[in-house]
């Protein structure tokens, strides 16, 4: 059973490089999703926070490097651990997206208002800073819970369709 669930981690990085690289709405990625459910899913804690940061990583060599890595790798590494609290139930998973999806947008929108110098550091430029970043945070919820309704929804039938039947076809 181990094994399959690092096949389906290896899976997760390709589909999270390949989401990224290929033309899709701003912020609509699967990566929030994809941090959750190696938080969830992977018992080896290395390749828990490995898969997303790894996915992150070869994605941003072919898209670019940008001044908030640190941040967003801190916060993908933080969502593994919020995934580690959701022990394979859907109520939970879609908790911790929506909480992760808002957590994300006020994280990096806060880390872009102070460092980036489009804005004044002010509460005007604070305010007008998260109020540009709204169409953003529209495609990055709906990206969160559509891909991690996919991500959770496809474990939750593998777990009881397959996985599961090999252990009893093993044990018989």
């Amino acid at each position: 059973m181990f094994q399959s669930r690092i096949s389906v981690a290896i899976i997760m990085v390709f589909a999270a490089v390949i989401s990224r690289i290929l033309p899709h709405p701003p912020n609509f990625t699967p990566l929030l999703a994809v941090s959750l459910f190696s938080g969830a899913y992977l018992n080896d804690r290395r390749l828990a926070i490995g898969a997303p940061i790894l996915a992150m990583i070869i994605s941003d060599a072919f898209l670019g490097f940008h001044d908030l890595i640190p941040v967003v790798y801190a916060f993908m590494i933080l969502a593994v651990l919020f995934g580690k609290k959701i022990q394979g139930s859907l109520t939970r998973s879609f908790g911790f997206t929506v909480v992760g999806s808002v957590l994300f947008f006020v994280t990096t929108n806060l880390a872009v208002w102070l460092t980036s110098g489009m804005y004044s550091l002010d509460l005007s430029g604070l305010s007008l800073c998260f109020t540009m970043a709204i169409p953003f945070f529209q495609n990055s919820i709906a990206g969160d819970l559509i891909y991690t309704g996919i991500l959770f929804g496809s474990m939750s039938v593998l777990d009881a369709k397959v996985f599961v039947s090999k252990e009893k076809k093993q044990t018989i």
